[in-house]
């Protein structure tokens, strides 16, 4: 049952599509989780000319490479966040307009919307049946996610309002997924609506279990916050969409920063926790390929690959090997049935 093993190009987006289509292939990666940045998928394009996706298509074959989604990050985190000067960095000049926080949000929702249709397209672009859903992985942002400590003290309804904000918004974006047959999966992480088990049910619940809204399912973001990432799997085994193979590490540093960070930068020694090449942190990928096989998980493995204190060019080669390396395909009888014979 070899998954196909992708690797996200978020962390490439320095690099034109065909350059890190090259190195991809010679990692030995099946295929590229394409991010919405950078030149690797431009979603107006793919929505103003017929010949894009088929033209994205064309590049990923040459180095025999496929796709099965695509990643739209930074337009997503405006869709509910509370929008500062931050966001100009991250979002489209034309989502970004005249940087009117409500203008923002609802120029990202347009954006995701389209991204829904742009992903529809190149499915049916490709040059042959794609095995697995197309899926969309991504951020939703969060309008109460400063109200993550309870001082000043926070109630329920002005928490429960942030979900239901999520829901006014995302409902009609995931109506367009559910047209387009695609499905969105949010990567539950701090700063999102969801990011732990507990607030990805309230999340669930807030759109009504709507069929597309699903997770892009990192151990990463999960393990440094001490929250159970095995257990995740199975609490949300039907809406496990895609999957992120990344690492953390945590209980490190000097006892000066704690888990929210002390406003340091990534790689920073004194840092509690921080993300690490797959197989140099603490997450256990043994349990989580267990859980996935448990609950049937067929998709691709994608590496995320952010570790600032390796090359990367190493450590994707490295991260390609190992997941081959822990991937297994699950038995199809007990092991002990053959005493039966």
């Amino acid at each position: 049952m070899a998954r196909p093993v992708t690797l996200f190009t978020g962390q490439w987006a320095d690099l034109s599509l065909e350059e890190i289509c090259k190195k991809a292939s010679g990692f030995g990666y099946d295929g590229l989780e394409l991010a919405c940045w950078g030149d690797h998928f431009e979603v107006d394009k793919a929505l103003k000319d017929r010949n894009y996706c088929k033209g994205r298509w064309e590049i990923l074959s040459d180095f025999g490479l496929t796709s099965y989604s695509i990643s739209a990050h930074l337009v997503g985190q405006a869709t509910c966040d509370r929008i500062d000067e931050r966001h100009k960095a991250i979002l489209p000049p034309e989502v970004w307009g005249n940087g009117d926080p409500e203008g923002v949000r609802k120029r990202a929702a347009r954006r995701m919307i389209d991204t829904a249709k742009a992903a529809r397209k190149l499915r049916d672009a490709a040059p042959g049946k794609i095995k697995y859903p197309m899926c969309v992985n991504g951020f939703t942002g969060s309008s109460i996610w400063h109200a993550l400590y309870a001082f000043p003290p926070t109630d329920q309804k002005y928490l429960q309002g942030g979900f239901d904000d999520f829901a006014r918004r995302w409902v009609p974006i995931l109506n367009e997924f559910e047209k387009q047959d695609v499905n969105f999966a949010l990567e539950v992480h701090p700063t999102e609506i969801a990011f732990d088990i507990v607030t990805a049910e309230r999340a669930i619940a807030a759109v009504k279990g709507h069929k597309r809204f699903g997770f892009n399912y990192d151990p990463s973001h999960l393990g440094y916050q001490h929250v159970d990432y095995v257990r995740f799997i199975y609490t949300f085994s039907k809406r496990i969409f895609h999957c992120h193979i990344k690492d953390a590490w945590w209980d490190k540093g000097d006892g000066t920063v704690g888990v929210f960070g002390g406003h340091t930068t990534f790689a920073d020694a004194r840092r509690y926790w921080d993300f690490r090449s797959p197989g140099h942190g603490d997450i256990d990928f043994e349990r989580i390929i267990v859980a996935l096989n448990d609950i049937g998980y067929t998709g691709p493995l994608s590496v995320e690959w952010e570790d600032s204190r390796m090359n990367r060019d190493h450590g994707a080669r490295e991260s390609c090997e190992l997941v081959r390396q822990w991937d297994f395909e699950p038995s199809k009888l007990a092991f002990d049935a053959q005493f039966d014979r």
